[in-house]
């Protein structure tokens, strides 16, 4: 009887890290369509990634759900209590990233015709770029409970932040420029600011899995770089 309930606990340890991944590979692709969709003008495709977002939140739900009654049946302990406990966090911070993502897009289709100046929504393709490899990167640790793989995604989060504030100002004085260029600009900087947080929410990812691993919190200050309120308070004082 034991064996069987022992078989039975590692089956739906199986399945939630199934769910868990194909949860992950749709943020991943809501996160690059929602890219190409903005640096191609491409509404059809922003369409698609919004469209994702209720499968996204289903699949969240479920794994939630199915973790949760593990707790109840099983009431495991050590680090199968924290491998369930860690599905709800990381399922938490995948369906966040699509949130995100959907957001990238619904801007994509308000933008829609509006010219944009091209040098921008490059940074913000570079930066999405960057944190959609930090993405792949912190799920291959997940999967493989890789503790390095996972710092070295949380480290990697402050220059995401370097290249924010940077697009921050840049937009920011395209808007100074000409008030013509408020309306897109703002979109664009939401899109940027939408970015940065899938960013955050990789470092999450990279906490949890420190969490699963190790079995305690991770203590060291984030790595941050980012200077956009500051400039926000150089423009308002100037």
């Amino acid at each position: 009887m034991a064996e069987h309930m022992m078989k039975a606990f590692d089956a739906e340890l199986a399945n939630l890290r199934t769910r868990i991944s194909e949860l992950g590979g749709l943020a991943e692709k809501m996160l690059g369509d929602a890219t190409v969709a903005l640096t191609r003008q491409d509404t059809a495709l922003a369409q698609a990634v919004i469209s994702a977002d209720a499968r996204m939140d289903t699949i969240q739900r479920d794994i939630e759900e199915q973790a949760i009654l593990t707790i109840a049946r099983r009431q495991p302990m050590a680090v199968d209590l924290r491998e369930t406990v860690s599905a709800i966090r990381v399922a938490g911070d995948l369906e966040r990233i699509g949130d995100l993502a959907k957001n990238i897009a619904k801007r994509v289709v308000a933008i829609a015709g509006q010219q944009q100046p091209a040098k921008t929504v490059l940074g913000i393709q570079h930066m999405s770029d960057l944190v959609l490899a930090q993405l792949k990167d912190v799920l291959d640790a997940y999967s493989g409970k890789d503790i390095a793989k996972a710092l070295d995604v949380w480290k990697r989060d402050g220059a995401v932040d370097a290249l924010y504030t940077s697009l921050f100002r840049e937009l920011l004085t395209y808007m100074m420029e000409d008030p013509r260029n408020i309306s897109f600009c703002v979109h664009l900087l939401f899109c940027a600011k939408n970015v940065e947080r899938i960013g955050d929410h990789t470092t999450n990812l990279a906490e949890t899995i420190h969490y699963l691993v190790r079995g305690e919190t991770l203590v060291a200050d984030r790595p941050k770089d980012d200077q956009a309120n500051f400039a926000v308070a150089e423009v308002k004082n100037s």
